[in-house]
């Protein structure tokens, strides 16, 4: 029957010392607690829930009477514990004394103090007056965020390289955002997620000191940013981002592709639209032209490579993929007779154009493919994939010659230098880096944007390389030195595209629909081509 006793006691004594842990509970969720009173209801608890499992384990004996378990009879009845009644009374008296601390904090007088919705000492030195706080940009999260992308979306609002793959979870190295052939999903971050509006400030409880505070409040909303200048537009134009440009042999000629999932032939010197190309089932990628200037090899998402003529956009032939899955990127080499295709499977596609078959179907990645090069010889081709990973391979062969870890996160727009022994690569840490080939060593790194550095394309005679960024701008450096030559900033948002023109200025792309030219040296750019009416 004692024992039964104590199993109740302690059990009591356990449910008070939890009460008074759940007294400090609001103390980890950030709402402070008195200091006194805590340390109260800390040893209270301690030393309840103690109290409660020393009865429960038995190791405070009996206070009086015999225990069940001792003998009733014989020498060892004589010698049975008796013990120690006043350790008992001391245990029973911890889960009281706590009970009373708790009783006492829900009714003493100190509980009017705190019934307000801010401290009383917060509230005697709140300014009459308070501040609105400006608006913050949001944080980029690194890894995992990634920023939206034209992969994810028709009609993308903030590209990240960090959304690259739909099926498959985030890389660890990469976190961030971006369209055509962007890094992991994840996540990413958004880059350029726009800033977050400001929050008014906190209402102050009305006290003495609030008396004299004026009849209309303070503004506590910040003021809205001044939208951006408006942009031309034109019913021919793409309805959404354009990820990708190219200028024909002769110059004469850009070709573009969208996430609107159109490729579209525009005219540079009468600056019309020639013709709609034609149409992808799903986000267009990629839109080369032929070394032969009257056909065009364009890809998308919905992995065909489709071989069109430019004349009247008759298809002539289609490559399909299957299940290597969509193809990110896409590269045809200097002769035509080759072509190489990174997939968002991770693999990678050797295509022999001229036979209309697979050369080779490479292992590649184990990651989405977001960068392809080939070699101006056309036996080499490097790709790069989100989680940063590079390539190099010998596509006569279907041999991977090396792979190495080029970058923190995604590797984005790859080239070859004219030599065939360097390559330059941008990426999802906001660097590009010139590679020895036969070293496998970073020669030089290219810094200043601030965001993903999604595309790169070198000028015709190697010495001038430009980029576009997650960041809003795009750069021009010299080759040589690595220096920045000019930066522009259209300010409309992330671009995913860039050309060299035959004229030596630079054609880009983005978020905006358009298409732009900015002189080489630096200054303002024009639009040559705008987009459609949203």
């Amino acid at each position: 029957m004692r024992r039964s006793t104590d199993r109740l006691l302690a059990l009591a004594m356990l449910i008070v010392g939890i009460a008074c842990f759940a007294k400090l509970y609001p103390v980890l969720g950030g709402r402070p607690l008195a200091t006194a009173r805590l340390e109260i209801f800390g040893v209270a608890g301690v030393l309840s829930v103690l109290a409660g499992l020393l009865f429960l384990a038995g190791l405070l004996p009996a206070a009086a009477g015999h225990d069940p378990a001792a003998p009733l009879f014989g020498r060892d009845a004589e010698i049975a514990p008796a013990g120690h009644p006043r350790l008992r009374r001391a245990a029973l008296a911890l889960p009281l004394l706590a009970l009373l601390v708790i009783v006492a904090d829900q009714f003493g007088p100190w509980r009017t103090e705190e019934s307000g919705s801010e401290p009383a000492k917060d509230v005697a030195i709140a300014p009459t007056e308070p501040a609105p706080r400006s608006s913050e940009p949001k944080p980029e999260p690194e890894a995992s965020a990634k920023p939206t992308s034209p992969e994810a979306s028709a009609k993308p609002a903030a590209p990240a390289p960090a959304q690259e793959m739909a099926a498959k979870p985030a890389p660890p190295a990469e976190p961030v955002a971006a369209p055509v052939q962007p890094a992991p999903t994840a996540a990413a971050p958004a880059e350029s997620a726009p800033p977050e509006p400001a929050q008014p400030a906190q209402p102050v409880q009305p006290t003495e000191q609030t008396a004299l505070a004026p009849a209309t409040p303070p503004q506590t909303v910040a003021p809205p940013p001044p939208a951006p200048p408006a942009q031309p537009t034109a019913p021919q134009g793409h309805r959404d981002a354009v990820v990708w440009l190219a200028v024909s042999p002769d110059g004469h000629e850009i070709m573009s592709a969208s996430t609107d999932r159109m490729i579209k032939l525009w005219d540079i010197d009468g600056k019309r639209l020639i013709r709609d190309l034609g149409e992808h089932k799903d986000m267009a990628r990629s839109a080369l032209f032929m070394p032969d200037g009257k056909t065009a090899l364009t890809a998308g998402d919905d992995g065909e490579i489709v071989l069109r003529q430019l004349s009247d956009a008759t298809v002539l032939h289609v490559f399909s993929s299957g299940a290597n899955g969509g193809v990110r990127q896409l590269k045809i080499s200097q002769d035509g007779k080759l072509a190489v295709s990174g997939h968002d499977t991770g693999s990678v596609v050797v295509w022999d154009l001229k036979k209309g078959t697979v050369a080779h179907v490479l292992p590649g990645h184990d990651w989405s493919v977001s960068s392809v090069a080939i070699s101006p010889d056309g036996t080499r081709a490097l790709t790069g994939s989100i989680d940063g990973e590079l390539k190099l391979w010998d596509i006569v062969s279907g041999k991977q010659l090396r792979n190495w870890h080029g970058h923190d996160r995604g590797a984005y727009g790859a080239v070859f230098l004219a030599d065939g022994h360097h390559a330059v690569t941008g990426s999802g840490d906001h660097t590009i880096k010139l590679w020895d080939l036969d070293s496998f060593k970073e020669v030089r790194r290219f810094e200043g944007h601030s965001g993903t550095v999604y595309a790169l394309a070198l000028s015709s005679d190697g010495k001038r390389l430009g980029s576009v960024s997650l960041d809003g701008t795009a750069r021009v450096w010299n080759m040589d030195t690595g220096a920045e030559i000019a930066e522009f900033d259209p300010g409309t948002g992330p671009i995913y595209s860039v050309a060299f023109a035959a004229d030596g200025t630079l054609l880009t792309g983005g978020i905006d629909r358009t298409i732009r030219d900015w002189p080489a040296a630096g200054g303002d750019g024009k639009v040559l081509f705008p987009g459609a009416p949203e």
